[in-house]
């Protein structure tokens, strides 16, 4: 212990020699009293019982604390190179700025991916490209025979992010942008908020816990018909989604941690504030395919034939096969599938689950255009992809893949201005997306955010188009899973058909 005290002694008079070499105008009562401290926190560190690195190392240890706590942002700042960033990498970063900026996005030089490594996509361009502006196809029309108020939808819309996840800012940055753009705006499993009513198209999630279409009864979360259809009237609501799970804990249910469950968050979902809210891992209002279609039926006609579809990320594959060849033989089925990818989440979600539970979205996506084909339903079912869709290739693949239209959630936080700093649970996120703490909320100027997230899905619309006139096709419609490419060998390629199909 004593040769532990006169090491950290040494190393505090080294610092201070330090601070008078390079500061010499600071006074040597500031110096004194820099030293106390520091000597009261060696002495503390030395007798504490909690962490034996600090009583091994006094003082000095604390160094591994300040890296530890830093070193995701030492990583993004100064370690990482265009591509190899996680989740989100910064090339991929950069064109959402690029573009909700308006600033340039061309790049010098060529690309920076090795085109010869296994797993590297592309698309082939044809002699005879077409003009851009004549492409079409960017907006789909849902509805089945089902539904008598369908909806004429863009081919990129906002995906689920609540109130609660995200701030009111952002919400409302959201929602204007989707309107200026006109596109759709994914309310998330928490409800409608007053944030949500700014004017856009809403798409209304009913998750499990049923916010803002149901209540608690005895502890459990139950639908009630009659909340629901107060917000499903709203002229706003568009479109319904069911959701069974998401991408990032599929299985598990949300999580709003009890920081960013405010006394407003929790009035809107009918919960207590300030604790944390667990949705359920499953529905209460059925529990067999037969009660999902006539659950599905009573949501439709309770929003007066509005398109009402289900949201999953793909997991047991014989239960989804089950339950779309039961909607064939009832013919009776949703408007739209929305397929969440396993690698998808803006949210909080324990890391076995966001690591290991859940099929990721090609896999998912295939399987389910596949089998809607199989029992021909997919004529009257459209399919929303959902799974870390950033550029206009992303979109293309996916458009190719099967899906009809395209949802995303980072990529509109990235717009709003994230700095991906994975702060979502600690309610702490700098730049005021993903908290509820007001001073930080307070950065995100909604005038100025919901230009850029108007600006980003449009000009990822017309470089989409790009594209696809570049691979010398007029319509969107026309992709197929043979129009792009993937290095399964280094010599050898493969269209997604090959591959997926």
């Amino acid at each position: 212990m004593r040769n532990k005290i006169i090491f950290s002694v040494v190393f505090i008079n080294l610092l201070l020699v330090g601070c008078v070499y390079f500061i010499p105008s600071v006074e040597i009562f500031v110096i004194l009293a820099i030293a106390f401290v520091l000597l009261l926190v060696t002495l503390y560190d030395s007798f504490q019982t909690k962490h034996s690195l600090l009583r091994t190392y006094p003082l000095l240890a604390r160094l591994r604390w300040v890296f530890e706590d830093e070193r995701e942002k030492i990583q993004q700042y100064f370690i990482e190179d265009d591509l190899n960033g996680t989740p989100i990498n910064r090339e991929k970063r950069s064109i959402v700025y690029q573009r909700s900026k308006k600033e340039i996005e061309t790049i010098p030089f060529g690309t920076q991916h090795n085109v010869y490594k296994k797993g590297y996509e592309f698309v082939k361009h044809s002699l005879f490209p077409k003009d851009h502006h004549k492409v079409s196809g960017e907006r789909v029309v849902f509805g089945s025979d089902k539904c008598t108020q369908k909806y004429d939808a863009s081919i990129i819309n906002i995906s689920a992010m609540s109130f609660g996840s995200l701030s009111k800012n952002a919400i409302m940055a959201l929602n204007q942008g989707a309107k200026m753009g006109d596109f759709a705006h994914n309310t998330g499993e928490g409800g409608i908020s007053p944030y949500h009513l700014q004017g856009g198209d809403l798409i209304f999630q009913v998750g499990t816990g049923y916010f803002g279409a149901g209540k608690s009864v005895d502890g459990i979360r139950v639908f009630d018909a009659a909340i629901f259809q107060k917000n499903a009237l709203r002229p706003e609501v568009k479109m319904i989604e069911i959701k069974f799970s998401q991408g990032a804990k599929p299985g598990h249910g949300g999580i709003l941690p009890a920081l960013k469950n405010t006394e407003e968050i929790a009035k809107i979902r009918s919960v207590k504030p300030f604790t944390q809210v667990d949705s359920p891992p499953g529905h209460s209002a059925f529990s067999n395919f037969d009660e999902m279609i006539a659950f599905i039926q009573q949501v439709r006609t309770l929003s007066n034939g509005k398109p009402v579809g289900i949201k999953f990320c793909v997991g047991d594959t014989a239960e989804i096969d089950e339950m779309i060849q039961t909607f064939a033989i009832a013919k009776s089925y949703p408007d739209f599938i929305t397929v969440d990818g396993g690698e998808g989440g803006t949210g909080s979600a324990p890391i076995e689950f966001t690591n290991y539970v859940g099929t990721p979205l090609l896999e998912g996506l295939s399987f389910v255009y596949k089998t809607l084909e199989k029992y021909q339903l997919k004529d009257q079912i459209k399919i929303i992809a959902s799974g870390k869709a950033i550029d206009a290739f992303d979109v293309v693949k996916l458009l190719a893949m099967g899906a009809d239209t395209v949802n995303m959630a980072r990529s509109f936080m990235l717009s709003l201005g994230c700095i991906q700093a994975r702060e979502y649970n600690l309610d702490t996120c700098p730049v005021g997306v993903a908290t509820q703490d007001e001073d930080l909320v307070e950065g995100l100027v909604v005038e100025d955010k919901n230009e850029r997230v108007k600006n980003y899905h449009n000009k990822t619309i017309t470089a989409v188009k790009e594209m696809v006139a570049a691979m010398g096709k007029n319509n969107l419609t026309a992709l197929t899973p043979k129009d792009v490419f993937r290095r399964v060998k280094e010599n050898k390629i493969e269209s997604l058909e090959e591959v997926y199909y």
